[in-house]
């Protein structure tokens, strides 16, 4: 019963990998795993370009994202998203290709 109250979600939930994930929907204390996630899925699918929106606040899920970005080897290139694409709100990341 203790394993209840602590995880409100108990059966792994299945996300449709697109281009894009908005992490505002995830923990802040999750979004290091979710992004690392995210991206193998990402480049398993094929996808070349992909975007984090992290949002713009004081840049702490930024900085985690671009870490994971930065150290994850089949990532190419990162920058800030454009003013169509999220600005600096959302990082966008070229993966290598295989």
């Amino acid at each position: 019963m203790e394993d209840d109250l602590e995880n409100p979600f108990p059966e792994t939930v299945e996300l449709e990998i697109t281009d894009s994930l908005d992490l505002h929907a995830f923990h802040p204390k999750d979004i290091k795993a979710v992004t690392e996630a995210y991206l193998e899925e990402a480049r398993q699918k094929g996808f070349r370009i992909v975007r984090l929106i992290h949002g713009k606040g004081i840049g702490v899920q930024r900085e985690i994202v671009r870490k994971v970005l930065a150290e994850t080897d089949f990532v190419g290139s990162y920058k800030s998203g454009d003013e169509m694409s999220g600005g600096w709100g959302a990082t966008i990341a070229e993966l290598k290709v295989e």
